[in-house]
């Protein structure tokens, strides 16, 4: 479920991070929570563990989401509790509407094994400033013409109750800059994950109850970011030797870091990796370039990338083979 390009900007973080010597951002608050911490194989070099923890962060901000959404809905059952709890409580104290708190989608979400685990493994229930943040976003969704609508409805309408629960996670978290501030706070990563999570997230309230939290980084998109990893570190004198002569003007040393990791990268795959067209490689690249370099450094990429990947093909040696460690 985790993107290609989501592996490849893992991939590059955890390069840079180990030959720059740069420890890669820890969300602490988050991860000191987790009870169970995804156990990494034996087996595993450092490098790969490096990787498995980056990607356990991307899962985590998902749960997070997930969870903080399911606890905006069923506040309203403590919201009417506490109300009616008061000395003296006004009639519309006791008129508080907990339609939301028995949505049916959200109770599929709740009984779903992803939700169930991913709790259990990352405990959101912990980070105490959740608390607060959950009641801003209720008090804002009763406020709401969405959330009157939905609540004078009759019955349990299937659209109706995906809309609000799409409503809350839409316009009452996502376009709320503080809320967003607020989790930037807490996950380093939400600049590279929130984009592919959002839609990942239209997608689990499409089906909650095929999700599983084990299959989020399935072992196929694990072995590739490894492989990928494997053979920038391995090989690196091979995908130099491609990289080098293009640069004609340009001094390695004195390139970005990132760029010639991205250079690296895309050679790799152009030698290695057999099922990715080279065209969808350099598209990759460039994209990447733009968000995490310089301006310049999407043209850049794409004319040495371009200019390798000819000459391979001219030279008869974009064979594709499959990376062997």
């Amino acid at each position: 479920m985790i993107s290609r390009r989501n592996i490849r900007v893992k991939v590059m973080q955890c390069l840079y991070a180990l030959r720059t010597g740069n420890e890669l951002p820890f969300p602490s608050k988050v991860f000191q929570n987790s009870k169970k911490p995804i156990s990494p194989a034996a087996s595993e070099s450092t490098a790969e563990k490096l990787l498995r923890r980056q990607f356990d962060y991307t899962i985590s901000l998902f749960i997070y989401q997930v969870w903080f959404l399911t606890e905006v809905a069923r506040y309203a059952e403590t919201d009417a509790r506490n109300k009616a709890a008061k000395h003296l409580p006004t009639a519309e104290d006791l008129a508080v509407p907990v339609k939301i708190a028995g949505n049916d989608l959200l109770w599929r979400i709740l009984e779903s094994s992803l939700y169930k685990d991913g709790v259990e493994q990352f405990q959101p229930e912990l980070i105490e400033e959740s608390n607060e943040w959950i009641k801003k976003v209720y008090t804002t969704l009763t406020q709401s013409t969405p959330y009157a609508v939905y609540n004078t409805a009759e019955g349990r309408d299937k659209k109706a109750e995906k809309e609000i629960l799409e409503f809350i996670y839409n316009d009452l978290m996502l376009a709320n800059e503080d809320w967003v501030g607020f989790v930037e706070e807490l996950y380093t990563n939400w600049d590279d994950d929130a984009e592919m999570l959002q839609l990942l997230f239209m997608h689990f309230l499409q089906k909650p109850g095929i999700f599983q939290l084990k299959e989020m980084l399935g072992k196929e998109k694990f072995d590739f970011a490894c492989q990928l990893l494997d053979a920038a570190e391995k090989k690196k004198t091979v995908l130099d030797e491609w990289i080098t002569p293009k640069l004609r003007n340009w001094d390695a040393d004195r390139l970005a870091q990132i760029d010639m990791i991205l250079l690296e990268l895309g050679v790799a795959e152009f030698l290695f990796f057999e099922t990715i067209p080279p065209k969808v490689t350099i598209n990759e690249y460039i994209d990447l370039a733009k968000a995490y370099s310089t301006p310049q450094s999407g043209q850049f990429i794409n004319g040495i990338l371009d200019n390798i990947r000819k000459e391979l093909e001219e030279a008869g040696k974009m064979e594709k083979v499959a990376y062997k460690k």
